[in-house]
């Protein structure tokens, strides 16, 4: 494998063996919830927002509801512009030190093949920038694309999470900040133009 990504921005993970997978392709200040943990630990939330004042905080958890839960953590003891939800894939199945799969059946960050966190977190390797939209998606895009405001929006958006490698749980307004932050609006352009064909 090539050399460590060197990224700027802090890392927050679930736990220790999610740290050390990032750690594996990253050269990083990488933090841990230790699950819902985070919760109970005041001395935790003030780390965190003070890790997060010069350059924000890339946050990486699960694809499940116990990541989704801690995600809404950070959205409430961080700016929104101080925030970089990053997300994996939902892949079926079980972590190779578990005995058992999780509760929702998937990988976890544990379990991301090295190269595809690497990849997940390349943007933000010094030097680079994330990359921008030549435009960002709104609402209104969102709604008069049908994936918001009718009966087929919430399996058009889990089709489109699905076409995007995002977990197919998100709400509207985290697939859209996740759209617009990730420069994936082109890719959003070809699914719609895809998406009728299926």
């Amino acid at each position: 494998m090539s050399d460590k990504l060197k990224i700027d921005i802090p890392i927050a993970v679930e736990g220790k063996y999610d740290k050390i997978k990032v750690a594996s392709v990253a050269d990083a200040h990488i933090i841990t919830t230790d699950g819902f943990g985070i919760f109970a630990s005041e001395e935790k939330a003030a780390l965190i927002r003070r890790l997060a004042e010069p350059r924000g905080m890339i946050v990486l958890t699960d694809s499940d509801g116990a990541g989704l839960v801690i995600r809404n953590y950070f959205n409430r003891v961080l700016p929104k512009d101080k925030l970089y939800h990053l997300y994996i894939p939902q892949i079926e199945g079980k972590e190779k030190r578990k005995k058992t799969p999780s509760k929702a059946g998937t990988l976890g960050v544990e379990g991301m093949e090295a190269e595809l966190i690497r990849s997940i977190l390349a943007p933000f390797a010094s030097g680079n920038e994330p990359q921008k939209n030549e435009r960002e998606l709104t609402k209104t895009d969102f709604f008069s694309d049908g994936l918001s405001g009718n009966e087929e929006s919430a399996s058009k958006r889990a089709r489109l999470c699905r076409y995007l490698s995002l977990p197919d749980n998100m709400s509207a307004n985290a697939l859209l900040a996740a759209i617009n932050m990730l420069g994936e609006v082109g890719r959003y352009e070809e699914f719609l133009k895809n998406d009728g064909e299926n």
